[in-house]
């Protein structure tokens, strides 16, 4: 993983102290007076400012001769699936008409109201509204190839048709045979060393990538609901796979290029200023002022700027190669020192194969 120049000490103490999701990744407090490193999101008590050293990296902490916290895992990811929850979701992919009720998850060794928690703070919903999301999910895609109302609802696990037709209508705000035309976007959540995201994908391609600690990230959601007329539901695609597949490999410094289809919600000018964006070479940046010149449009700097804060592809369409005309870095919306990981994630790869071409040369 790239090595970050680390904030200030002032800084990383106050996102210790705030829990802020945006460092995760950044960072990494080790205490002096326990022995132990944490991410900065740790629920433990606050350390005093006196005990706290701050490394880059896990590895870097683990040379110290600091052990990983147990309470907040820092060697994982965060937001990796406990294992537990991945085989239940496992589960209802395999037979999204099945019920589970409370006791049916106490058997299978969960407690309802911390997998209502945990569903809560990764989806925005608990588990059964995710579990009745994604049978819905499932019901209209058998819809919109022509399958029958009622043998979609009963195969669904519906015990009646009512209840059916009820459930798509609070959905979709239509009747069940109206529903047919109904777009969904499939809403699936991935890790990555920066934090968990979230992807949304039309039969076409992606049209929402986002951290899922982004504040704005419910108001992307919405317009594009009301742009594309669609729901968001619970699921996954080809085009989510892919786009996982390539983002393990930008991240993992073998992937320079994504080939994924995007959708880009949007008017002419935001989508001309986003396929401006993607033309930005991996590892350089642009101005504001060069990327509205670019366009056609070298009076449009600040409207440049409005479009780019409402990009919602992140890391494929690289709003995060733009700076300022003084090379300072300016508004992210996943946080300026995620901004700053990225570019030099970035510059380390470039300067890495840089350096082994020069080797293969001599």
């Amino acid at each position: 993983m790239t090595k970050l120049t680390l904030p200030s000490f002032e800084e990383m103490y106050r996102a210790v102290e705030r829990r802020d999701t945006s460092f995760d990744g950044i960072f990494f407090t080790a205490v002096k007076t326990t022995g132990i490193f944490c991410r900065p999101t740790c629920s433990a008590k606050l350390p005093n400012i006196e005990n706290v050293e701050f490394y880059a990296t896990a590895a870097e902490a683990i040379s110290y001769g600091f052990r990983p916290c147990k309470r907040c895992c820092p060697l994982e990811p965060r937001g990796v699936v406990p294992k537990p929850i991945e085989q239940l979701l496992a589960e209802i992919e395999i037979d999204p008409s099945l019920r589970l009720t409370d006791m049916d998850l106490r058997q299978r060794g969960h407690d309802p109201a911390t997998l209502r928690r945990w569903f809560k703070s990764n989806f925005g919903m608990t588990f059964q509204a995710y579990h009745r999301s994604h049978r819905l999910s499932k019901a209209m895609g058998e819809l919109s190839s022509g399958a029958k109302i009622a043998q979609t609802a009963f195969d669904s696990g519906y015990e009646s048709l009512s209840g059916f037709q009820d459930a798509l209508h609070q959905i979709t705000g239509r009747s069940a045979s109206k529903s047919r035309d109904s777009r969904v976007v499939h809403l699936s959540r991935m890790v990555t060393p920066l934090g968990p995201m979230l992807t949304g994908a039309t039969d076409s391609g992606i049209c929402l990538l986002e951290f899922s600690d982004r504040p704005m990230l419910e108001t992307q959601i919405l317009k594009i609901s009301k742009k594309l007329n669609c729901v968001f539901l619970p699921g996954s695609n080809e085009f989510i796979f892919k786009l996982e597949e390539e983002l393990k490999g930008y991240f993992a410094g073998t992937i320079k290029k994504f080939k994924t289809p995007l959708v880009f919600i949007g008017s002419d000018f935001q989508k001309r200023t986003w396929n401006a964006l993607c033309q930005i070479d991996y590892g350089k940046t642009r101005s504001y002022s060069e990327q509205a010149r670019m366009i056609g449009s070298p009076d449009a700097v600040r409207a440049v700027a409005r479009a780019n804060g409402e990009n919602s592809i992140a890391i494929v369409v690289p709003c995060h190669r733009v700076v300022g005309s003084n090379g300072t870095l300016t508004g992210y919306g996943g946080g300026l020192f995620r901004k700053k990981w990225l570019l030099e994630h970035e510059g380390a790869v470039v300067a890495k194969n840089y350096s082994q071409t020069e080797f293969s040369l001599k």
